[in-house]
This record gives structure tokens, sequence and C-alpha cells, in this order.
């Protein structure tokens, strides 16, 4: 593993070899054992797309592995201002150890790795969200102590977070359930891969449907960043694609519920599932910071 673009490129070994390592590294930092692989190591953050949660993680992680974190936004950078991606690639794989970019087209993000010469990680692309699923994965694991056999179902709008879930989920063993509005499916090359496991994917525009004997049960909001202003239109679109109480009736009895947030209460999941299944919810905001360190530590160390 020489980046993390999507989790398209890594085997079931990989994934599950990250997770371990980040359940070790949670372990250490609640333990206060420290653990400073990446001393003397920078990486660098480019961000197209702001983030309260990818930012503080990823620095954070940083700082807790004894490296250091540079924030780059687009107005700091000449990718700004017309100098090609590949020339930023080479130049910045002078300077920094790693990249971290969060940005629109995952083109950039296969340009990075194509053209440097350093190990690029995906903070998020309208493509896919793969550090975000591999905290979700963690998250499950400790909820239910195994992957492999759980039912995950997503309800919502088909976008980078129903796309890496699906990649996720399946590699790993789960079986995965989608419901969407007509005209907001996963992403056709994500489809095209879930083909190989048969009858352990499904795709519907029910979301009860989807639900049914659903372990965990995921949504995201129904306007994704860049797209506020289709917010109101896609509210009479997704309009009953929500975590309700209807919904967790047709999922198992002590099904978990994630959200990579933020969350709309009200228009994807009501706030009374959201408060129910809050610990869940953050406990998986919190283990972005320790996936990510495993990420980074597999990449950079």
């Amino acid at each position: 593993m020489k980046h993390l673009l999507k989790l398209l490129d890594l085997s079931k070994e990989e994934i599950i070899d990250i997770l371990n390592l980040a359940d070790q590294l949670k372990y250490e930092q609640k333990n206060g054992f420290e653990h400073k692989h990446l001393k003397g190591k920078t990486l660098g953050m480019i961000f197209q797309k702001s983030s309260t949660r990818t930012r503080v993680s990823f620095e954070t992680g940083m700082y807790q592995l004894g490296g250091q974190a540079l924030f780059l936004s687009s107005r700091d950078l000449q990718i700004g201002r017309g100098e090609p991606v590949q020339d930023t690639a080479r130049v910045l794989s002078r300077y920094l150890d790693g990249i971290m970019i969060r940005t629109f087209e995952q083109k950039e993000v296969e340009d990075l790795a194509e053209y440097g010469s350093i190990p690029i990680i995906n903070g998020l692309t309208d493509f896919c969200h793969p550090c975000q699923v591999l905290a979700d994965l963690m998250t499950i694991r400790e909820y239910k102590g195994v992957l492999e056999g759980l039912k995950l179902c997503f309800i919502g709008d088909g976008n980078n977070m129903a796309n890496s879930l699906i990649v996720g989920g399946l590699k790993v063993g789960m079986s995965v359930s989608i419901a969407c509005p007509e005209g907001y499916e996963p992403d056709a090359e994500v489809l095209e891969f879930a083909k190989a496991y048969g009858d352990k994917f499904t795709l519907t525009t029910s979301p009860v449907e989807a639900a049914k004997g659903a372990d965990v049960l995921y949504t995201d909001v129904w306007a994704s960043m860049g797209e506020e202003a289709e917010a109101e239109e896609r509210k009479k679109i997704f309009a009953g694609y929500q975590i309700n109480d209807e919904v967790m009736a047709a999922a198992k009895g002590d099904a978990m519920v994630q959200h990579c947030l933020p969350a709309h209460r009200e228009e994807e999941i009501t706030a009374k599932v959201f408060e129910a299944h809050a610990n869940e919810i953050f406990d998986e905001a919190e283990n972005r910071l320790h996936a990510q360190k495993a990420v980074m530590v597999k990449l950079m160390a």
C-alpha cells in the first residue's frame, strides 16, 4: 500500500490491517503510551473543501505521532492560480513526507499520486471518502465484535459516502443494501464492482425494504458540500429517505446507527433516533483520528 486513494485499491487484508493498527493506537492513546512513529515527518494538508473533522483529526493525529501537519488552503497554493497538479506534486514531494488532500475531483488525487513521489491520502472527493469508511468499519467492529456476516444499510444520496461504504462493506464480508431515489444511485464503477458480490448487494428505492434485518443503519446529508444550490429541490426528492422509528423497526432490534456528520436533524435522521444513538455516532467521529493515524503510520513510518 503506497497511497490511500480509494478503497477499491485495497484488499480485505489491507483494510483489516489498518483497523487492527487503529485499535492498537487508540488503546495506546487512551492509556497514555506515546507512539512517535512519525517523529520529524511533515504532512501537507491541501483543502479545496473545508472541514471540521478532517482538519482537526489529521492535525492532531500527526502531532500525537510526533510529526507536524501544514494546513494548505487552495488560497495558499499556486494550484489555485493555475499551476498544474503535476508540478505541485513534484514540488511538494521535495518538502513533505506525505500529502492529505480534500477536494472535488478524484482525478486530482490520482494525479498527485502519479506525479509525486510521496504517499497521498484522500481526505474526501466527490467520488469517495475512504478515511471516513475506515473509521466507520472500526466503530462497527468495536460495537458488534465482528464485520463478517453483518448487514449494513445506507439510506440517502448515492454519493461519495455510499460509494465507499459499498466497497468497504463488501470487501470485509458484510452485506450492503442501499436505498436512494431514482437518478441518485451510486457511481457506475462502484455498482459494477458490487455485481461480483451477487445477492450480498441490493439497491432499492425503499428505505424500509433496505433496512430489513440490518445490523447497521447509515445516512448522510441530502445535499453534500458544493450542492447547496440544490438543497431546496433535494428536500422534496429525498423526503422519506430518513432514519426514523419506522426504519428502525424494520432493522434488527440491536441495530446501531452511524452518520458521518454534520447531521441535519429531522431531514435525513430524526432527532429522536440521533440522540438515542449519539454515543455510536460520536465514537465514529472520534475514530476518524485513530483510523487516520493508522493510515499515516502504514504509509509514512
